[in-house]
């Protein structure tokens, strides 16, 4: 039996050794020699990290596009190299020359992968219906059969097959600079994607707000753990940081008569673990910290100072155990003086069982989750715009608070942007930015200081809400119900509140003075303020007692024979209003 010969794949427009990215602002790291940047010859991935900006909520991972996975068929990889090529090159003179004419901004990274991975749905379809590996020899009627399958059979909503619908648009529109070519015909013909999926735009969004049981008890917590946990938690860790600078090298003979100096002097406390304590704050183990007692005498924390397996080690150990039994004092991590508060039970104490450097290393993370919850939850930003907030981003803006950050969505340029602040979302930044171990990110992995890493958003508001439910026995805060939260559900909420209960106590307090305009400022963000019946109730009682509070201090201002404004109205209401409730009240 002979196996026929491969045919060769047609010549494409584009050569192998011409870099992918030539109309994007290459990173400066891209543009030195010899630096490995995609090229269309490559067959398996491209990868776009350290050759294009990448938005800062956005993974390394999301910034690779797969060409193996589903498109590893010579035919159908070439395809989606050229059709990636021309998306990345719209005004490319070999695109035109095929008579392909686009607009001249080349398309963002992100949905050039996304077209890829669409793409990979359609291909995957057609191999299991029998298609051919080109599109030109497809149908409209398989294009057709398709968007059917994946409304019906696989349950998508209108949105999604509006994008397969876009993308087979696409498709025929550049399919003359394509090898293999596009579809031949436009399966919807004088119909826009929107309307071949028939998408209706709703005049409420589907996000849903997040419910006042899951806001209230959040934001106070966040606050909490920002205005009053963090002060605490930021002492622990300069502390650890000093302690750590000061380590020195003893020899054997030395290191025993520097503890016995250490023991004696008063001021010295032996660290113990814990007592037991919820696992979020990690495992605790009975007795002495040694480790925490070696960084307290100068002695390396992870050396033999105090080590079972040698005698002088043993020695030391009954020494401090000595120590103990003769009342030495004691503390259970790096500093005493912790925030006192009140508890569901009724007893006040500290906040935190110890801050030990174990239970530091999770609680500066839960820090950083705390600040972000604040700044999502009360300054409407997106969640890539908080990722965007750099070092320094606190400024003044015509004489306001704001914080200083950069557009993503739908601003190719990414301007400067000013988002007017209130004074909790300003001390959230700054606990953040005291935190934060990157040279330039305000939010960023703490881990690992030059990491390109994003911290995800939806991530950090669910590891604290763990934390707050994990520890309420200690702190004293209310546990926060389970449910859906994300960033976007807050940036709504946010709008809701300052559209559509302007009066309310929540707005008097949180209100921004952009806010109401920058909700309203197009069709696509009126389904924002869009009222909530599940905040309606508690809210007009907002409103009822925000108004009583305020007709109380004119009230009283009257009585006290001071003006409580200037001109008409302001006499009138003082005089035929406020004059006829003394006069009936009795007071």
């Amino acid at each position: 039996m002979t196996t026929p010969l491969p045919r060769p794949l047609p010549l494409s427009i584009f050569r192998d050794d011409e870099p992918v990215i030539q109309s994007h602002s290459l990173l400066n790291a891209a543009r030195l020699p010899g630096v490995q940047v995609p090229l269309f010859g490559d067959t398996s991935a491209w990868d776009f990290n350290g050759v294009v900006r990448r938005n800062a909520n956005l993974s390394e991972g999301s910034f690779r596009m797969n060409l193996n996975e589903g498109l590893a068929s010579p035919e159908w990889n070439l395809t989606a190299r050229e059709v990636a090529m021309v998306m990345a090159n719209p005004r490319h003179e070999v695109v035109i020359d095929a008579g392909v004419h686009l607009p001249p901004e080349p398309f963002d990274v992100q949905t050039i992968i996304r077209t890829n991975s669409l793409l990979r749905t359609i291909v995957s379809w057609g191999r299991g219906n029998g298609m051919p590996d080109r599109l030109d020899g497809w149908r409209d009627t398989d294009f057709r059969r398709f968007t059917n399958w994946l409304a019906t059979t696989k349950g998508r909503q209108a949105g999604t097959v509006m994008n397969y619908t876009a993308v087979i648009k696409r498709l025929h529109e550049i399919g003359p600079a394509l090898a293999f070519g596009g579809p031949l015909v436009d399966p919807w013909p004088g119909k826009s994607a929107r309307q071949a999926a028939k998408y209706e735009v709703a005049s409420e969004l589907s996000t849903p707000n997040v419910p006042p049981e899951i806001w209230f008890p959040l934001v106070r917590a966040a606050w909490t753990y920002v205005h009053t946990f963090a002060p605490d938690v930021l002492r622990a860790f300069h502390r650890y940081e000093r302690l750590h600078g000061r380590v020195r090298q003893f020899s054997r003979d030395t290191i025993t008569p520097h503890l016995e100096a250490w023991l004696a002097d008063p001021a010295s406390r032996i660290p113990l673990h814990a007592p037991e304590a919820p696992d979020h704050f990690g495992a605790r183990r009975e007795g002495v910290n040694w480790g925490l007692l070696r960084l307290f005498i100068q002695a390396d924390p992870r050396g033999s100072a105090f080590s079972s397996d040698t005698r002088v080690g043993r020695l030391r150990q009954e020494r401090v155990l000595q120590a103990l039994e003769a009342g030495h004092p004691t503390t259970t991590g790096l500093i005493d003086d912790l925030a006192q508060v009140t508890r569901a039970d009724g007893t006040t104490g500290p906040w935190h069982p110890g801050l030990d450097p174990r239970a530091l290393t999770t609680l500066v993370s839960r820090m950083r989750d705390a600040a972000f919850c604040l700044v999502v939850a009360l300054s409407m930003m997106r969640d890539s715009e908080i990722h965007e907030i750099r070092r320094g981003a606190l400024v003044e803006h015509y004489n306001a608070p704001a914080i200083a950050s950069s557009l993503d969505k739908g601003h190719r340029g990414r301007p400067g942007k000013h988002w007017w602040i209130t004074d909790p979302v300003a001390e959230a930044i700054t606990v953040a930015e005291a935190i934060s171990v990157h040279e330039e990110r305000v939010f960023a992995p703490l881990k690992r200081p030059n990491s390109t890493r994003a911290a995800h958003g939806a991530q950090m508001l669910e590891c604290f809400v763990a934390t707050v439910n994990n520890g309420s026995a200690w702190t004293g805060l209310e546990p926060i119900p389970g449910g859906r939260i994300s960033p976007h559900m807050f940036r709504k909420t946010m709008a809701m509140l300052t559209d559509q209960f302007p009066g309310s106590e929540i707005a008097l307090g949180l209100q921004l003075k952009h806010v109401a305009g920058r909700a309203l400022a197009n069709r696509s963000t009126l389904g924002y303020a869009a009222a909530d019946t599940q905040w309606a109730h508690l809210l007009e009682n907002a409103v009822d007692a925000a108004r009583f509070r305020r007709f109380k201090d004119l009230f009283g201002a009257h009585k006290d024979s001071q003006p409580i404004g200037y001109g008409p109205r302001a006499r009138s209401f003082s005089g035929a209003g406020l004059d006829q409730v003394e006069s009936v009240a009795g007071v």
